[in-house]
């Protein structure tokens, strides 16, 4: 990590990079100048930003299909210097944090109130993951870094909190941390192969052209990659702990179990969980392409070409990478678990002595 650590030296230039943005609360909308014509002004308290407090006039859009802004909307406001004064406020989108921050409250109190001191850890781990990516894995790939080395870095790095945060520092942890670790190279290994066969460019969306646009030093292809490990940690790590905390279970019931019994005894729990993980992480990738499907049955294009699409075929190897990561993760974790329980609760056990077998 310290090696792709950035160095917060980089300059980024380009379209909309410049632009001011605040929050606002919409006070009453009307109709712009007279000679202008299919637009709409709102008069608006300025909460952040540029010129807050206070009020201005800012363009909202219009047509058919725009948003419909109301008084009493929080809205954010991007804010141009240069343009005509009454213009220099539009509107951008609307303000959801705080629908987004009651929303997060509930599941806080949510985590809290089911998994009591564990969710305390659970939380604290959640928040560790989203600095972690904030102030190093977006700023490291944006500074040229190889973006599959950072995921993996980026990975390795809050398995080693947040396991040990949300299940306690002990053996069982360990065991299944290094069951993620090894599946996460298992779906790097196998991304970086199929998206070099399948000739992805990364190029698919606004979002990633802009990017090559402002940033041209950052890998669109290796950007996929890193989107798939880290898209696939959370599943793995809901995966490799139950197996190993079941692996344990089972060797506690019986301490005279081989490794080998054991891990055909846990592989029965584990090929029901894998199944049913599979089909959730496939048909979550599959949801995000539905508009685009739509459109492409609403040109009636045939079902071999339109999965071929880039936008579409991305999130079909998201989907199957991400599965055969799973599907790797059961046993490699199943395995590693069996030989440490087995060993430990032996030992334990023999220590005991006769009176505990009794």
């Amino acid at each position: 990590m310290a090696v792709l650590w950035p160095d917060g030296d980089l300059e980024i230039s380009g379209p909309g990079v410049d632009v001011q943005r605040g929050t606002a609360q919409v006070q009453e909308i009307g109709e712009c100048r007279q000679d202008v014509v299919g637009c709409q002004l709102a008069q608006v308290e300025l909460l952040s930003g540029p010129g807050a407090p206070g009020e201005a006039e800012a363009l909202l859009p219009y047509g058919e299909r725009a948003p419909v802004v109301e008084s009493g909307d929080r809205i954010i406001v991007s804010y141009t210097a240069e343009a005509p004064e009454g213009e220099q406020y539009a509107f951008q989108d609307f303000d959801r944090g705080p629908p987004l921050l009651v929303l997060t409250l509930l599941f806080a109190v949510g985590v809290l109130a089911l998994s009591r001191w564990r969710g305390i850890g659970a939380l604290a781990s959640l928040a560790y993951s989203l600095v972690l990516i904030a102030v190093f894995t977006l700023p490291a790939i944006m500074e040229g870094s190889s973006p599959l080395a950072v995921a993996v870095v980026t990975a390795a790095a809050i398995m080693l909190v947040t396991l040990y945060l949300s299940h306690g520092f002990d053996v069982r942890s360990t065991v299944a941390m290094l069951g993620t670790l090894i599946s996460l190279l298992v779906i790097g290994t196998i991304g970086w192969v199929f998206t070099g066969v399948g000739h992805f460019t990364g190029l698919v969306d606004e979002g990633s052209q802009y990017i090559s646009g402002i940033a041209a030093q950052v890998d669109l292809r290796g950007l996929l990659l890193a989107g798939l490990v880290i898209g696939a940690l959370g599943v793995l790590d809901d995966v490799t702990v139950t197996q190993t905390w079941a692996v344990w279970e089972l060797a506690d019931v019986d301490p005279d179990a081989s490794t080998r019994t054991l891990f055909v005894r846990a592989m029965r729990i584990g090929r029901s969980h894998a199944a049913s993980t599979v089909n959730t992480l496939v048909l979550a990738y599959v949801g995000a392409t539905l508009p685009l499907m739509l459109v492409f049955s609403a040109l009636d294009l045939p079902f071999g070409i339109a999965v071929s699409q880039e936008i579409v075929a991305q999130e079909v190897v998201r989907g199957l990478v991400g599965g055969l990561g799973i599907l790797a993760a059961v046993p490699v974790t199943t395995l590693i678990a069996a030989l440490v329980a087995g060993r430990l609760v032996r030992e334990r056990t023999a220590d005991a002595g006769p009176s505990h077998r009794a």
